[in-house]
């Protein structure tokens, strides 16, 4: 399985989590009894990170989707965004535009006709804060 395989299936146990709210060890746990699904280490480690740090994370969401609140963002977006954005503050081994990338072509794959540009232009937005070392995208990693 390769990393971009990995990546999507991270973002699928954040998407399940944004719609049913179960914690992702549990989603975890009925995928592999339900399905006999072998889910990567990657996805597992990346999922879990991302619900640790959810507020953190919707924290930068929402102080970069002007006016938009994230309740409002479609559940791809919303899972793609928080996925994307645990790699770029919270795995400094992954480089940025890969984060991006990834994200913007999983809302190609799963997200509506807006979703990858939404996505783009969020992760965008914090990237450019990180780079010029100012903003909240720096902000939260202890959170």
């Amino acid at each position: 399985m390769n990393r971009r395989e990995e990546r999507e299936q991270a973002f699928i146990l954040l998407f399940e989590h944004g719609i049913n709210r179960d914690p992702i060890d549990r989603i975890i746990d009925n995928a592999g009894m339900a399905r006999d699904l072998m889910l990567s280490d990657f996805a597992e480690q990346a999922a879990l990170g991302a619900e640790s740090h959810e507020e953190a994370l919707d924290r930068q969401i929402e102080s970069h989707t002007r006016g938009w609140r994230k309740e409002r963002l479609s559940k791809v977006a919303l899972a793609l965004l928080r996925l994307a954005l645990y790699e770029m503050l919270f795995c400094p081994e992954i480089p940025v535009g890969v984060s991006i990338n990834e994200a913007v072509e999983l809302a190609k794959k799963y997200g509506a006709a807006e979703d990858p540009a939404f996505v783009n232009g969020v992760l965008g937005a914090v990237a450019k804060e990180q780079a010029q070392g100012t903003g909240a995208a720096g902000q939260d990693h202890d959170a």
